[in-house]
């Protein structure tokens, strides 16, 4: 199954009232900031979005919430992050009755899955739906490695139809191009690889910094995109320091704390999660606000 995804894809941030419960408006308010500023499509219930802090009731009501209110202005994909294959299974269909474009399936949480474990949780979650599915493969926070040779034996399910790549290696790019074609669609899911990785042939971007700079991050992708690789670099070395902060542990607490900074939300996370305090909130902070102050026009 095709998906015509391309572009940038913000990996949307949920947001919380003070006490932590749900802030429905909120977090539908500011998709529809990013949507102004011409991204491409959204991904709700991500990392970035808090997946696996909230009950399920509650991503069936924010992703319930999302699709009716955006409607047909960009396709409106879900992370899927269970800890059991069968209950990605029921999620994927719940989604799907909900009126989501598609999934990004995440592996098993919590399991470190092998190889052959990973692509069984792949393959179930692809024949329990007729949605197109963007594989989210990254090693580096969740332990499993879905490589380029893993790929060539899964292209048979028509509905794994793009990757997402974050494993910080750029070299994947070319390795999943040189394997498999073009038989996925390639998307960047590390933002400080973005533009490295347009270069070698991604054709989308799951952006977190988006979330706190949704102009700027238009412009970058519209100048490389162009081919305007001069200026695209100048775009690019001045956002960096802030992409920078998507490769972290905390990169919740960092995208929503700049989110809160540019005036687009609040930095209200979900417990075991903090707001950051002390040097680390000074410096993090820092970094933001010479961002701000030094944004491209």
């Amino acid at each position: 199954m095709s998906a015509s995804w391309k572009g940038v894809f913000p990996a949307a941030t949920t947001q919380f009232q003070p006490d932590q419960a749900l802030d429905i408006p909120a977090t539908l308010a500011h998709l529809d900031r990013m949507i102004e500023a011409g991204i491409h499509g959204l991904i709700l219930l991500g990392t970035v979005g808090e997946n696996c802090s909230l009950e399920y009731a509650e991503k069936v009501a924010v992703l319930r919430a999302a699709v009716e209110h955006v409607g047909r202005r960009v396709p409106v994909l879900t992370g899927v992050a269970e800890c059991t294959t069968a209950l990605a299974c029921r999620f994927a269909e719940d989604a799907r009755r909900i009126g989501v474009a598609g999934l990004m399936v995440l592996p098993g949480m919590v399991y470190k899955s092998d190889s052959r474990e990973a692509m069984a949780h792949y393959r179930a979650v692809a024949r329990a739906t007729d949605l197109p599915i963007m594989v989210y493969n990254n090693p580096v926070s969740y332990h499993v490695d879905i490589t380029p040779e893993m790929f060539v034996d899964l292209a048979d399910e028509p509905n794994l139809a793009a990757i997402k790549e974050s494993s910080e290696n750029v070299r994947r790019i070319t390795d999943l191009k040189n394997a498999c074609g073009d038989r996925y669609t390639l998307f960047c899911g590390v933002d400080d690889l973005v533009l490295e990785s347009l270069l070698l042939g991604a054709t989308g971007w799951v952006s977190g910094l988006v979330n706190a700079f949704p102009a700027e991050n238009r412009l970058l992708w519209d100048l490389a995109t162009a081919g305007r690789w001069e200026e695209a670099r100048a775009v690019y070395r001045w956002y960096t320091p802030v992409l920078h902060l998507d490769t972290h542990p905390k990169l919740v607490q960092y995208i929503k704390l700049a989110q809160q900074e540019c005036g687009l939300g609040s930095e209200t996370v979900r417990a075991p999660r903090l707001p950051l305090i002390g040097e680390e909130r000074e410096r993090i902070q820092a970094i933001i606000r010479r961002a701000i102050a030094t944004r491209p026009s």
